[in-house]
């Protein structure tokens, strides 16, 4: 553990992934009519879950001591959600968007609060049909909380670059490696946070939004972080649901150490430069539309510099707390993730060769399934 003072902080993780549901044959999105969470739950319980599209299934780990728990909880979740999806003849896919189906032939799970979101949203939320990875990073203490989602908004368009994984959208190459959040950006309240001056600020603001009928509660709140409404936690959900598990717990596992820095420097009476949202905003734009190939802007120096350069320097800063979170040898993945390329990167290059979404659908359910 942390000598004093970070000891304080256990910086537990919690870890959500979204799979698409499909037809072997066709190898379409298709609904499973809550089969696939009905059967997977009992041995599962309440980690598999529905969501708002039929197509869709969610698991959740365990709250969780390490990294190397987190990596063995999804690890089960996927094995368990395939096996269950296979003797029912579905398969399950990781990636932020399905090639090529269309939004508009998927079913819309029956639940009263998919209906209000529906009936709200419209078009906007029939047709966000995406899959996303959230990462949960313990924190009790709320001040500290908002303070870290301010200063740590300036590292998500590193981690998300090194997600991207939804380069396609209903038949097309978008030029995007990650199209998914461009889809996302039609819901309200998403996006980059702004900057609060405490957990009272931040309070004001939700309570605004409640009495004036914006929202009801705020889990309604979808920003790409957020302190977490009922958990004690610091809720990251920006990036796309990785292809494989590995990967996955790499960039919860950065999330974890990010946090962990960032709350060692504030007990240290220092702290990470707090960047206006319009200039990171900038930056996940280009990691949107560039990944890990692309170049994010340095606002230190005032100048661009390649992506993957700025991830070397993020876990250059991160270095002094791994080992006492024990994620050393889990963030030594991520040079291998660099020159491997990211999900996006690996689903362009087999439709390269292979001139066939099909094909790149294939891929996809394979590599949810390896290594585990």
């Amino acid at each position: 553990m942390f000598t004093s003072p970070v000891s304080m902080e256990k910086f537990t993780l919690g870890v959500e992934e979204e799979y698409m549901v499909i037809d072997p044959q066709s190898r379409e999105l298709i609904s499973h009519d809550q089969k696939i969470v009905e059967v997977a739950s009992r041995e599962l319980n309440d980690h598999v879950k529905a969501e708002m599209h039929q197509a869709v299934v969610e698991v959740g780990t365990r709250v969780c001591q390490h990294v190397e728990e987190a990596w063995t909880d999804i690890a089960h979740l996927r094995r368990t959600v395939a096996r269950v999806a296979g003797e029912l003849g579905f398969r399950i896919g990781a990636a932020g968007t399905h090639p090529f189906s269309h939004w508009s032939t998927q079913l819309i799970t029956p639940n009263p609060r998919y209906d209000e979101i529906v009936n709200e949203m419209q078009e906007a939320a029939r047709s966000n049909l995406i899959f996303g990875l959230h990462v949960h990073v313990g924190l009790s203490d709320k001040n500290m909380a908002i303070h870290i989602m301010n200063t740590i908004r300036y590292f998500l368009p590193h981690v998300y670059a090194l997600s991207t994984n939804s380069p396609f959208w209903e038949g097309r190459n978008t030029g995007y490696k990650s199209f998914r959040t461009k889809v996302f950006d039609k819901f309200p309240r998403t996006g980059l946070p702004d900057f609060f001056n405490d957990w009272d600020d931040y309070t004001n603001y939700v309570n605004l939004l409640i009495k004036t009928n914006c929202i009801d509660n705020a889990k309604k709140i979808w920003w790409d972080v957020r302190v977490h409404p009922f958990f004690n936690t610091i809720e990251f959900r920006i990036c796309d649901v990785p292809l494989r598990a590995d990967e996955t717990i790499t960039i919860a596992a950065i999330f974890q150490a990010l946090v962990a820095k960032l709350y060692k420097l504030r007990q240290q009476n220092m702290s990470f430069i707090v960047y206006n949202r319009a200039l990171i905003n900038e930056n996940k734009w280009r990691a949107s539309r560039y990944g890990i190939d692309g170049k994010l802007i340095d606002f230190g120096k005032l100048a661009e510099v390649d992506t993957r350069s700025l991830i070397n320097e993020l876990l250059d800063f991160i270095d002094d707390v791994v080992d006492d979170l024990g994620s050393r040898n889990v963030l030594s993945r991520v040079p291998h993730m660099l020159r491997e390329g990211t999900g996006a990167d690996r689903q362009l290059a087999v439709f390269r060769e292979t001139g066939s979404l099909q094909k790149v659908v294939d891929y996809i359910t394979d590599q949810t399934l390896s290594g585990l």
